[in-house]
């Protein structure tokens, strides 16, 4: 049944995603954001402009009953930049939810464990691109953009781009990544992508204008750690607090 609010939330949430555009938000921030908006909006009928506190209340209460306190929290940011962007209104609701502060420690992937996951991996693109992000301690997203251009082999470092909070940063770049790497290049001669995609195989990557798929990544390294038997979260891979071997 079509809602009576329908054509007004359509119209103010096709600004809203105007205005999350223009304030350069992360692709990720603008889906979590909307995402929000667009389940305030179902749970209400798209009866949204004047949500009292009490309603909002009893929204994220219901919430937390099949959602993490991060989508609670990403669905307030997401209302909260719906009323002021969109609808031009005060927030009123600052102290509505507050999260448990947990502090957890990192899963460890070791050097022992890397070697096994690097080779147990059968596709040299991903073997390859593990190899880097665990040898820079990188983000999976980071080692996906890396360009030819980053690799500055004469001071040793790499300059990851757009990386967590819109921030660019340098890392070290050990001997052995880098000669990995040339090794790499050296089969896929892409011009600018450093991971091409593999659509069309290895002697496609040369033309490939985007790097490759994070979801394969991902299930790639996933089943990998599966077989190997790393009982670990395998996103621990990727974490900038790993302690690497000696590449």
């Amino acid at each position: 049944m079509t809602s009576p609010y329908e054509n007004t939330f359509k119209q103010n949430y096709d600004s809203c995603l105007k205005h999350l555009k223009l304030k350069g938000l992360r692709p990720k921030t603008i889906e979590s954001y909307s995402r929000g908006v667009r389940r305030i909006a179902a749970y209400f009928n798209d009866d949204i402009n004047d949500l009292s506190k009490h309603q909002l209340t009893h929204y994220f209460s219901d919430l937390l009953d099949s959602h993490s306190w991060s989508a609670v929290k990403h669905d307030l940011y997401g209302i909260k930049f719906f009323y002021t962007h969109a609808l031009n209104k005060t927030w009123q609701h600052l102290d509505l939810i507050e999260p448990p502060k947990v502090k957890r420690l990192p899963d460890i992937i070791t050097p022992t464990e890397a070697r096994h996951i690097f080779m147990s991996t059968k596709v040299l693109s991903y073997r390859v691109f593990y190899f880097t992000v665990y040898s820079m301690g990188l983000r999976l997203g980071e080692g996906l953009r890396l360009q030819v251009g980053d690799i500055d082999e004469h001071r040793q470092r790499v300059h990851i781009r757009n990386a967590k909070g819109n921030k660019d940063r340098f890392v070290p770049l050990p001997n052995a990544t880098l000669n990995l790497l040339r090794q790499f290049w050296s089969a896929h001669r892409n011009p600018v992508l450093l991971f091409p995609n593999r659509h069309g195989g290895l002697k496609a990557a040369i033309n490939a204008s985007s790097p490759m798929d994070r979801g394969g990544v991902q299930a790639t390294l996933s089943q990998v750690t599966q077989d190997c038997g790393i009982k670990k979260n395998y996103a621990a891979f990727s974490s900038p607090q790993l302690c690497h071997s000696s590449t």
